[in-house]
């Protein structure tokens, strides 16, 4: 509310009314309609959340099978957006399977805000598998293709 320069802030549903409005001391007052709980703490001390413990290598069994194999490598994705093998629907792929790509070679697309990144093979080799279909969204670190190095 600060960034924005908003002073309040109301949203009203059926059965549900929340009317956010900034005190004079900076903190958000926070009040609800008559019979719904408010959806968090109102006071001037929120109680910390609780911090997770980390998982444990033993205790996350897909976190074991994603771990490299020794002769290949993994082009993965630098963004969150959706995944393209070729520049368009009447293209061919850029790297089909059997291909040899070298560090710069443009292996697909991934498409985010609008904006279409060309992303490299960064690793030299054969293209062994392209683990991703096209047109499906993909996340920041996921494995799109499966390369035989050398």
């Amino acid at each position: 509310m600060k960034r924005s320069e908003l002073t309040e802030f109301a949203v009203e549903e059926e059965g549900f009314k929340l009317k956010i409005r900034r005190g004079a001391n900076g903190l958000p007052i926070v009040s609800t309609a008559r019979g719904s709980a408010a959806p968090f703490p109102t006071g001037d001390s929120v109680p910390p959340m609780p911090i997770p413990a980390p998982a444990t290598p033993l205790a996350n069994p897909a976190a074991a099978a994603l771990k490299d194999e020794a002769g290949f490598a993994y082009i993965k994705s630098p963004m969150v957006g959706t995944f393209y093998r070729a520049g368009s629907p009447e293209s061919k792929p850029f790297a089909d399977v059997g291909a040899k790509v070298s560090e710069n070679t443009v292996v697909c697309i991934i498409e985010a805000m609008k904006i279409m990144n060309e992303i490299q093979a960064e690793a030299k080799g054969t293209v062994v598998e392209a683990l991703v279909e096209n047109g499906q969204p993909v996340e920041y670190g996921q494995r799109l293709f499966k390369i035989k190095q050398g």
